[in-house]
Protein backbone atom coordinates (compact mmCIF):
# COMPACT_ATOMS: atom_id res chain seq x y z
CA UNK A 1 0.00 0.00 0.00
CA UNK A 2 1.48 3.74 -0.59
CA UNK A 3 1.41 6.24 1.78
CA UNK A 4 2.07 9.65 2.32
CA UNK A 5 3.88 10.26 6.12
CA UNK A 6 4.37 14.07 7.36
CA UNK A 7 7.13 14.91 9.80
CA UNK A 8 9.95 12.94 10.04
CA UNK A 9 11.13 13.40 13.70
CA UNK A 10 11.60 10.64 16.12
CA UNK A 11 8.15 8.63 15.68
CA UNK A 12 7.13 9.56 12.03
CA UNK A 13 10.88 8.61 11.24
CA UNK A 14 10.40 4.96 12.82
CA UNK A 15 7.53 4.29 11.94
CA UNK A 16 8.07 4.90 8.05
CA UNK A 17 10.97 2.58 8.41
CA UNK A 18 8.23 -0.26 10.23
CA UNK A 19 6.22 0.47 7.40
CA UNK A 20 8.92 0.05 4.68
CA UNK A 21 10.27 -3.63 5.97
CA UNK A 22 6.10 -4.51 6.02
CA UNK A 23 6.49 -3.94 2.23
CA UNK A 24 4.69 -0.77 1.81
CA UNK A 25 5.45 2.10 -0.39
CA UNK A 26 5.90 5.42 1.97
CA UNK A 27 6.14 9.12 0.05
CA UNK A 28 8.00 11.34 2.92
CA UNK A 29 7.54 15.25 3.30
CA UNK A 30 9.54 16.85 6.45
CA UNK A 31 10.50 20.87 6.80
CA UNK A 32 14.12 19.11 7.62
CA UNK A 33 15.89 18.48 4.05
CA UNK A 34 18.22 15.69 6.05
CA UNK A 35 15.41 13.66 7.82
CA UNK A 36 13.71 13.71 4.58
CA UNK A 37 17.37 12.18 2.69
CA UNK A 38 17.63 9.75 5.32
CA UNK A 39 14.45 8.73 5.17
CA UNK A 40 14.87 8.19 0.85
CA UNK A 41 18.09 6.38 1.67
CA UNK A 42 16.06 3.67 3.45
CA UNK A 43 13.88 3.18 0.25
CA UNK A 44 11.28 5.97 0.63
CA UNK A 45 10.08 8.35 -1.90
CA UNK A 46 11.60 11.86 -1.12
CA UNK A 47 8.61 14.95 -1.51
CA UNK A 48 10.01 18.23 -1.90
CA UNK A 49 6.57 20.24 -0.56
CA UNK A 50 3.14 19.14 0.92
CA UNK A 51 1.76 19.60 -2.42
CA UNK A 52 4.86 17.38 -3.95
CA UNK A 53 3.52 14.84 -1.89
CA UNK A 54 -0.10 14.67 -2.62
CA UNK A 55 0.92 14.55 -6.36
CA UNK A 56 3.17 11.09 -5.83
CA UNK A 57 -0.02 9.32 -4.16
CA UNK A 58 -2.75 7.89 -6.42
CA UNK A 59 -5.90 8.10 -5.06
CA UNK A 60 -7.87 7.57 -2.82
CA UNK A 61 -5.04 9.21 -0.84
CA UNK A 62 -3.97 8.13 2.35
CA UNK A 63 -1.36 10.70 4.56
CA UNK A 64 -0.14 9.77 8.12
CA UNK A 65 0.70 13.21 9.84
CA UNK A 66 3.00 12.58 12.23
CA UNK A 67 4.03 16.31 13.70
CA UNK A 68 3.83 18.06 16.91
CA UNK A 69 0.39 18.46 18.21
CA UNK A 70 -1.20 22.75 18.54
CA UNK A 71 -0.21 24.76 15.57
CA UNK A 72 1.72 22.71 13.46
CA UNK A 73 -0.48 20.10 13.25
CA UNK A 74 -3.49 22.63 12.63
CA UNK A 75 -2.04 23.94 9.94
CA UNK A 76 -0.48 21.18 8.31
CA UNK A 77 -4.08 19.38 8.62
CA UNK A 78 -5.28 23.09 6.78
CA UNK A 79 -3.22 22.79 4.14
CA UNK A 80 -3.47 18.73 3.27
CA UNK A 81 -7.15 19.60 3.68
CA UNK A 82 -6.87 22.10 0.33
CA UNK A 83 -4.46 19.68 -1.09
CA UNK A 84 -6.84 16.32 -1.11
CA UNK A 85 -9.92 15.36 -2.78
CA UNK A 86 -12.92 13.60 -1.87
CA UNK A 87 -12.19 9.93 -1.00
CA UNK A 88 -8.71 10.81 0.89
CA UNK A 89 -8.17 10.68 4.43
CA UNK A 90 -5.84 12.80 6.73
CA UNK A 91 -4.39 10.52 9.86
CA UNK A 92 -3.26 12.49 12.77
CA UNK A 93 -1.07 9.89 15.11
CA UNK A 94 0.29 12.79 16.76
CA UNK A 95 -1.03 13.41 20.30
CA UNK A 96 -3.50 16.26 19.21
CA UNK A 97 -6.83 17.15 21.66
CA UNK A 98 -9.43 14.64 20.81
CA UNK A 99 -11.62 18.11 20.43
CA UNK A 100 -9.43 19.48 18.35
CA UNK A 101 -9.38 16.33 16.03
CA UNK A 102 -13.27 16.49 16.10
CA UNK A 103 -13.42 20.34 15.29
CA UNK A 104 -10.83 19.19 12.15
CA UNK A 105 -12.80 16.17 11.01
CA UNK A 106 -15.66 18.63 10.83
CA UNK A 107 -13.51 21.09 8.25
CA UNK A 108 -12.39 18.52 6.09
CA UNK A 109 -16.00 16.61 5.64
CA UNK A 110 -16.92 19.93 3.98
CA UNK A 111 -14.41 18.71 1.09
CA UNK A 112 -15.27 14.98 1.38
CA UNK A 113 -12.10 14.24 2.95
CA UNK A 114 -11.66 12.04 5.74
CA UNK A 115 -9.87 11.97 9.13
CA UNK A 116 -9.00 9.36 11.25
CA UNK A 117 -7.21 9.58 14.76
CA UNK A 118 -4.35 7.57 15.92
CA UNK A 119 -3.52 7.78 19.30
CA UNK A 120 0.32 6.44 18.81
CA UNK A 121 2.40 5.03 21.91
CA UNK A 122 5.51 3.04 21.85
CA UNK A 123 8.23 5.72 21.62
CA UNK A 124 11.09 4.88 20.57
CA UNK A 125 10.79 1.49 21.02
CA UNK A 126 8.01 1.27 18.62
CA UNK A 127 10.61 0.82 15.53
CA UNK A 128 11.11 -2.74 16.74
CA UNK A 129 8.63 -3.67 19.14
CA UNK A 130 5.45 -2.26 17.13
CA UNK A 131 3.24 0.71 18.40
CA UNK A 132 -0.31 0.76 20.20
CA UNK A 133 -2.76 2.35 18.26
CA UNK A 134 -5.64 3.59 19.32
CA UNK A 135 -8.22 4.64 16.46
CA UNK A 136 -11.27 7.12 16.31
CA UNK A 137 -12.98 7.66 12.29
CA UNK A 138 -14.99 6.49 9.79
CA UNK A 139 -15.53 2.42 9.72
CA UNK A 140 -14.93 2.74 5.89
CA UNK A 141 -11.64 4.94 6.43
CA UNK A 142 -10.25 3.22 9.35
CA UNK A 143 -10.81 -0.07 7.24
CA UNK A 144 -9.11 1.16 4.32
CA UNK A 145 -5.95 1.80 6.46
CA UNK A 146 -6.34 -1.82 8.26
CA UNK A 147 -2.53 -3.13 6.57
CA UNK A 148 -0.93 0.27 7.29
CA UNK A 149 -2.31 -0.44 11.10
CA UNK A 150 -1.74 -4.51 10.86
CA UNK A 151 2.41 -3.66 10.03
CA UNK A 152 2.80 -0.49 12.82
CA UNK A 153 1.49 -2.70 15.58
CA UNK A 154 2.11 -5.88 17.34
CA UNK A 155 -0.42 -8.51 17.08
CA UNK A 156 -3.48 -7.89 18.60
CA UNK A 157 -2.16 -3.59 19.46
CA UNK A 158 -4.28 -1.73 17.47
CA UNK A 159 -8.27 -1.27 17.78
CA UNK A 160 -10.85 0.49 16.22
CA UNK A 161 -12.11 2.35 19.32
CA UNK A 162 -15.32 4.72 17.91
CA UNK A 163 -15.89 7.50 16.17
CA UNK A 164 -13.40 10.72 14.86
CA UNK A 165 -11.87 11.94 18.57
CA UNK A 166 -11.95 8.97 20.05
CA UNK A 167 -8.45 7.38 19.41
CA UNK A 168 -7.35 10.65 20.77
CA UNK A 169 -9.44 10.75 24.03
CA UNK A 170 -8.19 7.51 24.91
CA UNK A 171 -4.41 7.84 23.95
CA UNK A 172 -5.05 10.76 26.38
CA UNK A 173 -6.25 8.77 29.15
CA UNK A 174 -3.35 6.11 28.80
CA UNK A 175 -1.20 8.93 28.98
CA UNK A 176 -3.11 10.26 32.21
CA UNK A 177 -2.40 6.50 33.51
CA UNK A 178 1.57 6.62 32.67
CA UNK A 179 1.70 9.61 34.46
CA UNK A 180 0.31 8.20 37.60
CA UNK A 181 2.26 4.34 36.96
CA UNK A 182 5.44 6.49 36.65
CA UNK A 183 5.24 8.53 39.54
CA UNK A 184 4.42 5.44 41.69
CA UNK A 185 7.97 3.99 41.07
CA UNK A 186 9.11 6.93 41.32
CA UNK A 187 8.15 7.28 45.42
CA UNK A 188 8.11 3.86 45.70
CA UNK A 189 12.37 3.92 44.52
CA UNK A 190 12.77 7.09 46.24
CA UNK A 191 11.50 5.35 49.63
CA UNK A 192 13.71 2.02 48.78
CA UNK A 193 16.67 4.75 48.24
CA UNK A 194 16.02 6.17 51.81
CA UNK A 195 15.73 3.37 53.74
CA UNK A 196 18.60 2.10 56.43
CA UNK A 197 19.48 -0.70 54.58
CA UNK A 198 22.28 -0.30 51.50
CA UNK A 199 19.77 -1.68 49.21
CA UNK A 200 20.80 -1.96 45.74
CA UNK A 201 17.60 -0.54 43.75
CA UNK A 202 18.75 -2.22 40.26
CA UNK A 203 18.81 -5.90 41.65
CA UNK A 204 15.00 -4.99 43.19
CA UNK A 205 14.02 -3.82 40.04
CA UNK A 206 15.23 -6.76 38.28
CA UNK A 207 13.53 -9.14 40.74
CA UNK A 208 10.11 -7.09 40.71
CA UNK A 209 9.85 -7.90 36.61
CA UNK A 210 9.98 -11.32 37.79
CA UNK A 211 6.35 -13.04 39.01
CA UNK A 212 6.14 -9.48 40.90
CA UNK A 213 2.30 -7.81 40.32
CA UNK A 214 4.14 -4.47 39.71
CA UNK A 215 6.08 -5.61 36.52
CA UNK A 216 5.36 -3.99 33.69
CA UNK A 217 7.48 -2.30 30.69
CA UNK A 218 7.41 1.10 32.28
CA UNK A 219 9.43 -1.55 35.91
CA UNK A 220 11.85 -2.79 33.04
CA UNK A 221 12.80 0.61 31.40
CA UNK A 222 13.44 1.34 35.36
CA UNK A 223 15.83 -1.10 35.46
CA UNK A 224 17.69 -0.74 32.50
CA UNK A 225 17.96 3.10 34.06
CA UNK A 226 19.06 1.79 37.18
CA UNK A 227 21.63 -0.37 35.21
CA UNK A 228 23.47 2.24 33.63
CA UNK A 229 23.40 4.86 36.31
CA UNK A 230 22.25 3.61 40.16
CA UNK A 231 22.22 6.54 41.39
CA UNK A 232 20.87 8.34 38.33
CA UNK A 233 22.99 10.84 39.11
CA UNK A 234 23.80 12.20 35.26
CA UNK A 235 19.59 12.88 35.52
CA UNK A 236 18.12 16.26 36.59
CA UNK A 237 14.89 15.97 38.52
CA UNK A 238 13.29 17.95 36.38
CA UNK A 239 10.19 16.78 34.59
CA UNK A 240 8.41 17.74 31.68
CA UNK A 241 4.49 17.44 30.88
CA UNK A 242 3.55 16.94 27.25
CA UNK A 243 0.09 17.95 27.75
CA UNK A 244 -1.85 14.80 27.99
CA UNK A 245 -1.87 14.77 31.74
CA UNK A 246 -3.34 17.79 31.96
CA UNK A 247 -5.79 17.04 29.36
CA UNK A 248 -6.85 14.27 31.45
CA UNK A 249 -7.24 16.16 34.85
CA UNK A 250 -9.53 18.59 32.93
CA UNK A 251 -11.49 16.33 31.22
CA UNK A 252 -12.07 14.22 34.83
CA UNK A 253 -13.12 17.72 36.52
CA UNK A 254 -16.27 18.15 33.61
CA UNK A 255 -16.76 14.37 34.13
CA UNK A 256 -16.93 14.48 37.52
CA UNK A 257 -14.72 11.30 37.81
CA UNK A 258 -12.45 11.32 40.86
CA UNK A 259 -8.67 11.02 39.64
CA UNK A 260 -6.90 12.19 42.39
CA UNK A 261 -3.91 9.97 41.63
CA UNK A 262 -3.10 11.13 38.35
CA UNK A 263 -4.01 14.32 39.08
CA UNK A 264 -1.34 14.36 42.14
CA UNK A 265 1.62 13.08 39.46
CA UNK A 266 0.70 15.88 37.10
CA UNK A 267 1.27 18.25 39.99
CA UNK A 268 4.16 15.97 41.15
CA UNK A 269 5.63 16.90 37.58
CA UNK A 270 4.98 20.83 38.15
CA UNK A 271 6.70 20.45 41.67
CA UNK A 272 10.29 19.04 40.17
CA UNK A 273 10.69 22.38 38.57
CA UNK A 274 10.66 24.47 41.67
CA UNK A 275 14.41 24.95 43.48
CA UNK A 276 13.28 26.38 46.48
CA UNK A 277 9.97 26.96 45.56
CA UNK A 278 8.56 29.94 47.42
CA UNK A 279 5.72 27.71 48.56
CA UNK A 280 8.17 25.32 50.86
CA UNK A 281 9.26 28.73 52.10
CA UNK A 282 5.67 29.54 53.21
CA UNK A 283 5.17 26.60 55.20
CA UNK A 284 8.62 26.84 57.07
CA UNK A 285 7.76 30.31 57.60
CA UNK A 286 4.23 29.56 58.98
CA UNK A 287 5.43 26.78 61.19
CA UNK A 288 8.14 29.38 62.80
CA UNK A 289 5.47 31.62 63.23
CA UNK A 290 2.80 29.89 64.86
CA UNK A 291 5.30 27.37 67.15
CA UNK A 292 8.57 28.44 66.75
CA UNK A 293 9.94 25.81 64.71
CA UNK A 294 13.14 26.75 63.43
CA UNK A 295 13.94 27.57 59.89
CA UNK A 296 17.37 26.98 57.47
CA UNK A 297 18.71 29.53 55.61
CA UNK A 298 18.79 30.16 52.30
CA UNK A 299 21.51 27.75 51.02
CA UNK A 300 21.65 25.87 53.87
CA UNK A 301 21.26 22.41 53.39
CA UNK A 302 22.65 20.78 56.52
Amino acid sequence: MRIGMVGLGRMGANMTTRLLRGGHEVVVYDLDPEAVRKAADGGAVAAASLDDLVDRLDAPRNVWVMVPSGPVTEQTVEQLGDLLAAGDCVVDGGNSRWTDSMRRAQQLAEGEVNLVDAGTSGGVWGLAEGYCLMVGGEPRAVDRLTAIFDTLAPPDGWAHVGPVGSGHYTKMVHNGVEYALMQGYAEGFELLRASEFDLDLHQIAEVWRHGSVVRSWLLDLAASALDKDPGLDSISGYVEDSGEGRWTVEAAIDAAVAAPTIALALFARFSSRQDDAFANRMLAALRNEFGGHAVRARGDQT
